[in-house]
């Protein structure tokens, strides 16, 4: 059945990817050792995450003593993980070997609700 109002549900992680060779994901546009013999085009990665009450109350608190937010630091790097591992098996699921040109973006799509996009170009590579 549905979740009942006012439970959390605890988020599970992205799985890793493990038949795509993550160092052949770049920012750069270009693989060294390696040339491109087909590009697939766009793909991407999208998590929207929020806050949760609790966690929000926590990093008040650790607002209050300055420094690194590391409750919202964590939630952030999660986002990018998912986003990214999203990112990875869409690139597999188009026949990918390889994502050049990637980047993030991120968007607050209310308060306390943000949108993390991973993008880059899916390729396929082959050693020179």
């Amino acid at each position: 059945m549905g979740q009942e109002y006012g439970q959390t549900q605890q988020v599970q992680p992205i799985p890793r990817a493990t038949n795509f060779d993550h160092a052949l994901v770049t920012s750069a546009f270009t693989l060294p050792e390696h040339t491109i013999v087909r590009n697939y085009g766009l793909v991407r990665g999208i998590i929207v995450r929020s806050r949760s009450v609790i966690g929000s109350i926590g990093a008040g608190f650790q607002q209050l003593v300055g420094g690194n937010i590391s409750l919202y630091t964590q939630l952030c790097e999660r986002a990018r993980t998912d986003a990214y591992e999203l990112m990875i098996q869409h690139a597999s699921q188009v026949g990918a070997n390889a994502i050049i040109g990637v980047r993030y973006d991120a968007t607050e799509i209310t308060s306390g609700v943000t949108e993390v996009l991973c993008y880059g170009t899916a390729v396929s590579v082959v050693p020179r």
